[in-house]
């Protein structure tokens, strides 16, 4: 008779929960966008979708057979392999990124496995909920995020048309942008928890304050570059239809066209399972440390810890929906100032900050040292070298809002024109 070890029921375990999470988060991409739409609409005072079955909840799938009954059409001149492969190599890096993350901390299974007919004797079998126990777990998540940016550059450059090359070239120049503070903010929370395993970190804020308390600085800049990464608003220059007619993807056509947005839901689902793991303690319910849910416990704990993590998900997506549609989008020059002027100063100073702590062993003030980077920045801000305002007004005769005010304005103008 065929009894499992404790490692073969781990892996079946890893394996059924890559399974069952990978088709909940395809469900959710959909269903998220149905949030979107409905947060937007209560926001703008309107009624969001409502029509297609009760309350509108079947809307996700009509939008799904609508782009499957679409033409896939391809354009005279393009790269065919390439054209094809690009939605497949964005959505990839957020199918397989989400590996790494523990959804709940070590369960007992073993009456589940005596119920099953192949336990050993005297055996305790204990699982995580999580695809792949690396030890190099958050380095994982650096390489994968960092894939992103091949299938968006590849689809304007396979598409054979100059505008989705120029967006898929400001898509490039703004993900790597990105990386270089996300990596930074990321090398913080390493220093702190002096580990690269996720449980590690996981385990440091069940049993102290979360790094959203300790690393204020580092979580704002790590969610920023999230969302600059999934090329959400205010961040997605690569696709601003005012600018580039649609960006990367002007080309493409019924289901490759919805990869590419099926991409940036996934990714941004992906992301908000990273940013609940690094800064707001997984399944920890306690943000100051103290009394806290177990990190191990029977098997209906698990359901206890993977409902809270799904909170701070749900949590996270809603307030980046809510972003979308509040703040307006930043300019190109903007955005790229704000990563090379802004956030890379400033991870890299939060980074400086929290070696030095960790270096004295002030950890339990790690929230002090966050909080004098701000104050540090904003002293250095005033006295750092700027380039010229590009947003300044021009005085014209007649206008109300910046008139010509003297005769050496009218003038000035006047010889301006004239030239």
């Amino acid at each position: 008779m065929f009894t499992a070890t404790p490692d073969q029921v781990q892996l079946a375990f890893s394996l059924l929960s890559i399974f069952v999470l990978l088709h909940v988060f395809l469900g959710a991409c959909a269903y998220s966008i149905m949030l979107e739409r409905k947060l937007s609409a209560w926001m703008q005072d309107r009624v969001g979708p409502n029509r297609v079955g009760p309350k509108g909840l079947l809307q996700p799938i009509a939008d799904g057979l609508k782009f499957l009954l679409k033409e896939d059409y391809s354009p005279a001149g393009v790269d065919k392999a390439l054209f094809t492969l690009a939605p497949g190599l964005i959505m990839l890096p957020a199918m397989i990124g989400f590996v790494i993350v523990p959804f709940t901390g070590t369960l007992d299974v073993t009456a589940i496995v005596q119920m099953i007919g192949v336990a050993q004797a005297n055996t305790v079998y204990k699982v995580s909920v999580l695809g792949a126990d690396l030890n190099i777990g958050v380095i994982y998540l650096v390489a994968v995020a960092s894939l992103g940016v091949f299938g968006v550059t590849l689809g304007g450059w396979a598409s054979n048309n100059k505008w989705s090359f120029l967006g898929g070239l400001r898509a490039g120049a703004q993900m790597i942008s990105y990386e270089i503070p996300m990596g930074l903010s990321l090398l913080a929370i390493v220093l702190v928890a002096g580990s690269l395993r996720p449980d590690t970190i996981i385990g440091g804020q069940l049993t102290g304050p979360w790094n959203l308390v300790q690393l204020p600085v580092a979580a704002i800049i790590f969610y920023t570059c999230m969302l600059a990464e999934s090329n959400r608003a205010p961040f997605d220059l690569a696709e601003c239809e005012s600018e580039l007619v649609g960006g990367y993807h002007t080309e493409y056509s019924s289901m490759r066209f919805a990869m590419f947005f099926l991409a940036e839901y996934f990714h941004m689902i992906t992301g908000a399972a990273f940013f609940t793991m690094l800064f707001l303690g997984g399944w920890s319910v306690n943000p100051f440390g103290g009394w806290d849910l177990p990190a191990s416990g029977p098997a209906w704990l698990g359901l206890v810890q993977l409902g809270v993590v799904a909170g701070k998900m749900f949590l996270l997506i809603a307030f980046a929906m809510a972003l979308r549609w509040t703040l307006p989008r930043f300019r190109f020059d903007q955005l790229m100032r704000l990563a090379w002027e802004g956030m890379i100063p400033a991870s890299l100073l939060v980074m400086l900050v929290t070696s030095v702590f960790v270096f004295l062993g002030w950890t339990d003030w790690m929230w002090a040292g966050s909080l004098g980077t701000i104050v540090v920045i904003y002293i250095l801000i005033p006295v750092m070298p700027r380039q010229a305002d590009p947003n300044h007004k021009v005085r014209l005769i007649g206008s109300r809002y910046s008139p010509a005010e003297d005769s050496a304005d009218r003038s000035r103008l006047v010889e301006s024109t004239v030239g």
